[in-house]
């Protein structure tokens, strides 16, 4: 691969908005990474293609930035179906599912962003619906209350969670394809970060797109915002190419290290080392220590931290591993 990657356009490619111009792929074909989601998926699809069926309902579950929302377009741009995006604390009453429901187009994909978040009740409607396309509504109030029940157009829900054990066991087992996203390697990041460079009208080295990607968590989302500051440091600087020379410098300022850490994951692991001696500590005193919600480590820096081995989670709460204390540059005591 040569060093330098020309760009040019690829509107075929991108999604244009009047904002910005959208980095998301909208086909299966220019999906990069997760190759055994792509593999399965592209069976379900075409299968469902030939029977001139919705396709089954699909849950996606992962950490954020992955490629879940990506990927439930893509489902409706391959069926060539309509797709309305929601999410599970907007539909606070059943009312409001059933208005979604009942006016659906046939073969429409339903995008349940957060689907963990529902409400009891409503999912109390999304079940008859999902499996009988079917919704129950009650008409009138008290002795005179009845029960009417409303046909519904074959439909596809898309439901996207970050905690697929937060969801109830009725709504997961009305799923019929479940399909889990992992972190992508630094060879996928690098294939997206050069496709988003040339969308964005920049050239980057080889080394400059593996610098970036090496720091990027493993998440497409964070790569692509990294480029997007890189590319603000390359062009303040008035350079054509972003290389790694550029892109490390820019990272560094961000305070992005070569793991891919950044300040708060960094204040996360000096936190378990230097107040708690390495561990095991609680996640709700780490967070009362950092003055951050819980919610946000457990989410946000916690799954990437495990992933690269440099935490560990036991019975008795977080401790730190020898990985951390080599990369942060500490001695362990004794």
């Amino acid at each position: 691969m040569s060093d330098e990657l020309r760009t040019d356009e690829l509107a075929a490619t991108a999604l244009v908005t009047d904002d910005d111009l959208s980095l998301r792929p909208k086909r299966l074909t220019e999906f990069i990474g997760q190759e055994d989601i792509k593999s399965n998926l592209s069976v379900f699809l075409r299968a469902a293609q030939q029977r001139n069926e919705p396709l089954d309902h699909l849950l996606l579950y992962g950490p954020p930035g992955l490629g879940k929302t990506t990927l439930a377009h893509i489902v409706g741009n391959e069926m060539e179906a309509p797709v309305h995006v929601t999410s599970g604390p907007a539909i606070e009453r059943p009312g409001d599912l059933v208005g979604i429901l009942t006016n659906l187009e046939e073969g429409a994909v339903l995008f349940v962003d957060e689907i963990h978040r529902l409400s009891r009740s409503v999912e109390e409607i999304l079940y008859p619906a999902m499996e009988d396309r079917k919704v129950d509504i009650m008409i009138g109030k008290g002795p005179a209350a009845r029960s009417i029940r409303l046909d519904v157009s074959p439909f596809t829900v898309v439901g996207a969670t970050t905690r697929q054990g937060l969801l109830t066991g009725p709504l997961r087992d009305r799923f019929g394809i479940i399909l889990n996203f992992d972190f992508y390697d630094d060879n996928a990041l690098f294939e997206i970060i050069c496709r988003s460079a040339r969308i964005l009208g920049f050239e980057i080295s080889e080394s400059g797109g593996q610098e970036i990607a090496r720091r990027s968590r493993g998440t497409p989302r964070i790569a692509n915002r990294l480029l997007r500051r890189v590319r603000d440091f390359a062009q303040v600087e008035e350079l054509t190419v972003i290389d790694n020379r550029i892109a490390d410098h820019a990272l560094n300022s961000l305070g992005i290290d070569g793991e891919g850490l950044d300040r708060l994951d960094r204040a996360f692991l000096e936190t378990i080392i230097k107040k708690y001696d390495g561990g095991p500590v609680g996640l709700e005193t780490i967070s009362a220590s950092l003055g951050e919600d819980s919610g946000t480590l457990e989410d946000v820096c916690e799954p990437y931290l495990l992933q690269r081995g440099f935490i560990a989670r036991t019975p008795r709460g977080r401790t730190a591993t020898q990985r951390c204390y080599d990369h942060l540059g500490i001695t362990k005591s004794s």
